[in-house]
């Protein structure tokens, strides 16, 4: 093997060349994901009787339920609309995490590594 370098990289990447090329995705990563923590990703249930919106941490930061939803005879219905709507946005923010991700590493699959 060369001096510095692992056989099988392509160009002949060395060791130093690998470290700056992952610090630089770690950094690229952190900013992605603060930048993600700050959006907020909104879904509605019901034909728009419902809507909810869930910040990239998870956190529901809004719900607003049209008065026609609430019928005192059906609160389960409005319960069903509320939980869709709020898991809706969930995947919303999920999907877009995973999509910055896929776009950072080029599509390979790190498996937990960061």
């Amino acid at each position: 093997m060369a001096k510095g370098g692992f056989r099988g990289m392509p160009g002949g990447m060395n060791q130093a060349a690998m470290m700056k090329q992952a610090q630089k995705m770690q950094q690229e990563m952190l900013r992605m994901q603060e930048e993600m923590e700050n959006k907020t990703y909104s879904a509605t249930a019901g034909g728009g009787m419902v809507t909810a919106s869930v910040t990239g941490k998870h956190q529901l930061a809004s719900l607003e339920i049209k008065p026609e939803a609430v019928d005192p005879e059906d609160v389960e219905m409005l319960q069903d609309m509320v939980i869709a709507a709020v898991n809706e946005a969930m995947r919303a923010a999920d999907n877009d995490a995973a999509n910055n991700m896929s776009r950072l590493t080029g599509g390979l699959n790190l498996g937990g590594l960061f």
